[in-house]
């Protein structure tokens, strides 16, 4: 699918937000958005505690400003590239690329009566993402430069684990990760409880005692059944567990963060997708760590903000996903714990995408040579998988 929108001349009832939108001393304004889809088939059937899959889709933004194009993306569904097209165009085509706040603000404030969680804020983001890749690029810097950074190298950890992988494969996957360097990683559990203490075993068996093991039950379990599994975690040294929980279960999170094992830290988030949820979840004292989705939470700049919130308690916070998007943001971002470098988003960005990054000594770096996020798409590669 292809959406474009042309200039604010020749685009019907625009001219007048338009000249009200604030303008930079570039000139340059926004000539153009398109937007696609891609479907990509996982390597084999995958799933965690509550859901199961055999694809994942890519939703793509291109913008185009002063003889330059930047990208974002998120991981959504066609709906969201239908929600864009629909909705976002003729807001953002005629703004200024170099006030993102003000395209941001002005995106929220259209969004107000389709609902801010869901598919308007994974539409919001792929934008804004486009927004400050352009921007930077404009600027022809990092994006990492133009935020700039705290640190330059960001921690990462192996996931995937998928509870619909044999013993061997399990064991396979995060061994590999941590014979690459990775000192964190993590596995799905949950679909089936009565097997998660000896599959986690497995796993430490795999992975050796000097690599860090996380666990995700994507909220499989109630909270009495992940209490006694949690004790059963901490024997395999486990120090993480994610979503034991619903992560609407607020009341759940903060009794299991208070009970489980040491040195055992509860996290969640990922499900977020504006700053009440988030703040909710650090107000009630639900989780150790927060986890926070910029292809989810409206962006980097919801991402940026997120991470304002952790300073102020002061809490931990863990990208979840996308690690070529999270990257540049990441090394910004002052309470940033780790990338969640997860299986399926790597292997995506790897075929869609020049400059998608590979670890180094357990980490990723914001390539320095390249503007913006550092990515190209591969259109030829990608044709293939598009709806």
């Amino acid at each position: 699918m292809d959406a474009t929108m042309p200039t604010s001349e020749g685009h019907e009832g625009t001219p007048q937000r338009q000249t009200s939108a604030l303008v930079s001393s570039f000139g340059d304004r926004i000539e153009r958005l398109m937007v696609n889809a891609y479907v990509i088939p996982t390597d084999t059937p995958e799933s965690d505690g509550t859901l199961q899959w055999k694809q994942t889709t890519l939703v793509l933004v291109e913008l185009t400003a002063g003889g330059r194009q930047g990208i974002g993306y998120t991981y959504a569904d066609l709906s969201t590239a239908l929600f864009i097209k629909q909705n976002l165009v003729e807001i953002v085509v005629g703004r200024d690329p170099m006030q993102i706040a003000d395209c941001w603000a002005a995106m929220l404030r259209s969004i107000r009566n389709l609902g801010r969680a869901g598919v308007a804020s994974m539409a919001m983001a792929a934008v804004d993402h486009a927004l400050w890749d352009l921007k930077a690029r404009l600027l022809n810097l990092p994006l990492v430069t133009l935020l700039g950074p705290v640190r330059m190298a960001v921690p990462i950890y192996g996931s995937g684990g998928f509870t619909s992988y044999s013993v061997d494969r399990l064991q396979e996957q995060l061994s590999g990760w941590a014979a690459q360097g990775i000192p964190r990683v993590k596995m799905k559990v949950g679909r089936q409880p009565e097997q998660d203490v000896q599959r986690v075993k497995a796993a430490r068996r795999a992975i050796g005692d000097r690599t860090e093991l996380f666990v995700d039950a994507n909220g499989a379990y109630d909270r009495k059944l992940a209490m006694k599994l949690a004790e059963g975690f901490a024997d395999s040294g486990v120090v993480w567990l994610e979503e034991p929980v619903s992560s609407d279960d607020v009341d759940g999170l903060r009794f299991l963060r208070d009970r489980v094992p040491a040195p055992i830290q509860v996290a969640a988030g990922e499900y977020g997708y504006d700053l009440f949820y988030f703040r909710r979840l650090l107000d009630e004292q639900a989780v150790d760590v927060l986890q926070a989705d910029a292809s989810r939470c409206a962006g980097i700049t919801g991402f940026l903000k997120v991470a304002a919130l952790c300073e102020s308690q002061p809490i931990g916070l863990s990208a979840h996903c996308a690690p070529s998007l999270h990257v540049h943001p990441a090394c910004a971002a002052m309470p940033l714990r780790h990338i969640e470098y997860f299986h399926d988003h790597v292997r995506i960005e790897q075929i869609l995408f020049d400059g998608a990054l590979s670890p180094i000594e357990g980490t990723l770096r914001p390539d320095l040579t390249r503007p913006g996020l550092g990515l190209e798409f591969k259109r030829q590669d990608a044709s293939r998988y598009e709806v």
